[in-house]
């Protein structure tokens, strides 16, 4: 009792333990991620604002140089239709119970005081004609807006906020600072917004060019000729009617026009020049954020990630001991690098169900091969089931094996017939191996869909059940993109150039599969002539670097050869998306299973 008692605690705690470590192992590489797609993202934001601020300030530029007579009409227009609006609102304007006091008489009136409210009345009038001519002018650009301004406020406050939030744990006075250097961007794309359309209808305003015109206006009308101290020559209200002609007949709509584009251009240049200042800045912040955080992620993905990889390996492995114990190793059925792969008649969760199993026993030499060994297993099991993927069953590591000194892994997975290397030297049929090429480049789209790349795409990687459909296997060399730091893996012969310079990403599973197509449509497992000639790894990867390529067999066709070539491209942006290579091959399959092409038995 008291050994099931204390059993039943060690597998809970060893439960708790592993979902603590998966935990963390997911949180980790979710952050590789992320800082892997601000590593590709955060260019390609700051060359959208940059090119899309350009157009913006271009259209606008343009609407300035060619919409002056539009805009002459538009306020020779407003002026007619607002005469007596504005002579009106002149004459009910309260101006003399603030400013001075005339009797019916006529008395005489101060000069000073006289000029002070003639510019009051003045600005009453111009402030109206103001307002209209504005509204005006922004109904005729909000287009503009729709067009350029919403992907681009929200890209450029996606920049800013990503350093914001990279300050936000930092002192609250630099904070404060990075904050307001990196909105130095969104200010000045502000100021394009207002130059264009945001019109601010106060005239004492500097943000509004509208204001600029009435600056012009207050200085002509500054000069205009007043009465001279003395007697007051009219009635208050006929003297604000006349005020407000005076005014009304002074303004010309040409000249108006000219300081309206003038001073929007003016003002749209400066404004553009300090978009560009910032967004410098901001990309400056920028670099160096990502440049500062390299190391940090570079550190992630190769030491820690592994780390945490092999710890939820063994917590999990001691769960699965617990409940299921050791497997019952049988007969061998293959032999690795590092590794045996056993037999084994039934174990853990499947064996209700009867389903046979593998073993491979693997015994990693180092600290590197046990981590290697750790990110298999893990992205082994976070891949979902999938009749494509060969399943993981579970894990026990061996510590007894070599008398303690060296523990053995045990990986458990799903047992299958054969590879698709022995397969080829039994003569598998032309419509099976068909068949087979569709079911791994089925396995390889699914892993891609998990965001995986499995880098190790060969024949004995394609393991067959009883009917000769495939699965893939072996996860050693596979990895999420973010989590790729450029390492040299793979099987020379399948190995894409690119792999040779560190710098490449899922295509070159495409590239594997065109090498893995040639031996299935050649029927055999000798080399290409061109790699027979080699006599050395370091020989082969020199002809691949140089583009060399498998010959054509005269057992091709068209459509096989083809569809080998476009696969195995020098470019990775030429080769064909998997989406496109199953159609080809589903195509290839019908053509020669249905009786459009006899069997030659190739």
């Amino acid at each position: 009792f008291v050994r099931s008692v204390l059993q039943n605690q060690l597998l809970q705690s060893a439960k708790i333990l592993n979902e603590c470590h998966n935990q963390m192992l997911s949180n980790f590489i979710l952050s590789a991620f992320d800082w892997a797609r601000q590593v590709q993202v955060t260019p390609l934001r700051l060359e959208y604002v940059k090119q899309k601020e350009y157009e913006l300030f271009n259209r606008l530029l343009a609407f300035a140089n060619k919409k002056q007579e539009e805009i002459r009409l538009l306020i020779s227009q407003t002026m007619v239709e607002m005469r007596e609006e504005l002579i009106r609102a002149a004459v009910d304007y309260d101006i003399f119970r603030k400013s001075f006091s005339i009797q019916e008489d006529n008395s005489s009136v101060d000069q000073y005081q006289l000029r002070h409210s003639t510019e009051e009345i003045q600005n009453l009038v111009l402030a109206l004609l103001n307002k209209t001519i504005a509204e005006k002018l922004t109904c005729s650009i909000l287009s503009l807006r729709e067009t350029y301004l919403g992907t681009l406020q929200r890209c450029l406050s996606s920049l800013e906020k990503a350093h914001q939030h990279e300050t936000h744990d930092t002192d609250q006075l630099a904070a404060q600072d990075h904050y307001s250097d990196t909105q130095r961007a969104s200010e000045s794309l502000k100021q394009i917004v207002n130059a264009a359309y945001q019109v601010q209808l106060n005239v004492k305003s500097s943000a509004s060019f509208v204001h600029s015109m009435w600056e012009r206006l207050h200085q002509f009308l500054r000069s205009l000729t007043l009465p001279k101290a003395g007697t007051f020559p009219m009635t208050p209200t006929e003297w604000k009617t006349q005020v407000a002609v005076d005014l009304l007949d002074s303004l010309s709509d040409n000249r108006l026009a000219r300081v309206i584009c003038s001073q929007f251009r003016d003002r749209l240049r400066q404004a553009h020049v300090a978009f560009l200042d910032s967004l410098r800045e901001l990309e400056s912040v920028h670099t160096g954020r990502l440049e500062k955080n390299e190391e940090l992620f570079l550190r992630l993905r190769k030491i820690l990630v592994p780390r945490v990889a092999r710890l939820a390996l063994e917590s999990t492995s001691l769960k699965d001991m617990i409940l299921y114990g050791m497997p019952q190793l049988g007969r061998e059925l293959g032999r690795g690098q590092y590794g045996v792969v056993y037999s084994c008649d039934s174990w853990g969760p499947v064996a209700e169900k009867g389903v046979r199993c593998a073993v491979k026993s693997v015994v990693p030499p180092d600290d590197k091969h046990w981590n290697d060994l750790a990110m298999e297993f893990h992205y082994s099991r976070m891949v979902p089931p999938n009749d494509r993927i060969v399943s993981l069953v579970g894990s026990v590591i061996d510590h007894s094996y070599g008398g303690g000194a060296s523990p053995a892994v045990l990986l458990v997975m799903e047992r299958m017939n054969r590879d698709l290397h022995t397969a080829l030297k039994m003569s598998l049929t032309w419509p099976k191996r068909l068949r087979v090429s569709i079911d791994v480049v089925e396995g390889i789209r699914f892993l891609h869909s998990q965001g995986l790349v499995h880098r190790d795409i060969k024949l004995k990687n394609v393991l067959l059940d009883q009917e000769d459909r495939a699965k893939i296997t072996d996860l050693g060399f596979c990895k999420p993109e973010a989590m790729m730091s450029g390492s040299i893996v793979g099987t020379p012969i399948h190995m894409a150039p690119e792999l040779f310079t560190g710098q490449y990403d899922s295509s070159v599973d495409v590239y594997a599969f065109g090498i893995l197509f040639w031996y299935i449509c050649a029927g055999h497992t000798k080399l290409p002539y061109a790699f027979e000639q080699c006599q050395n790894k370091d020989q082969l990867w020199q002809c691949v670097r140089r583009g060399t390529r498998p010959e054509r067999l005269p057992c091709f066709d068209d459509a096989c050869w083809t569809l080998m070539e476009d696969c195995w491209a020098k470019e990775p942006n030429q080769r064909p998306l998997l989406g496109f290579v199953y159609s080809r091959l589903e195509a290839i399959f019908l053509s020669h299973c249905h009786g459009r092409i006899v069997d030659t038995g190739m």
